[in-house]
């Protein structure tokens, strides 16, 4: 089996159910979430997230929003990427041009 390396940190839940049943179903159900979303990818998270909503469905982005840490946008994001259906996976999980631009580009600016 490949190993699996964390992609993110492990988000804590800070809602009431985990706050005062640590040991509780619905806690437990948040802390096996969050495992699972820190080793995956931006792409996959952002599908894993939309589809937990989508089977919440009314309220759902907010709640899921609550507790695994991610921004509403990003939940709606992959929301909408499942509902317009996913496209070939590449070997990059961003846009070519996306992120920083090299330092040496920044230093040929100056």
């Amino acid at each position: 089996m490949a190993d699996l390396q964390l992609q993110r940190a492990i988000y804590s839940c800070p809602c009431s159910d985990c706050c005062n049943a640590p040991s509780g179903e619905m806690a437990r159900d948040h802390a096996a979430i969050n495992r699972l979303v820190a080793f995956l990818d931006e792409r996959q998270r952002r599908l894993f997230a939309g589809l937990l909503a989508l089977r919440r469905g009314r309220g759902g982005i907010v709640t899921l929003a609550n507790f695994t840490g991610l921004s509403r946008m990003t939940i709606r994001r992959g929301l909408a990427e499942l509902r317009a259906g996913l496209g070939p996976i590449d070997d990059r999980v961003r846009k070519p041009g996306g992120g920083r631009p090299p330092i040496e580009k920044k230093r040929l600016r100056s």
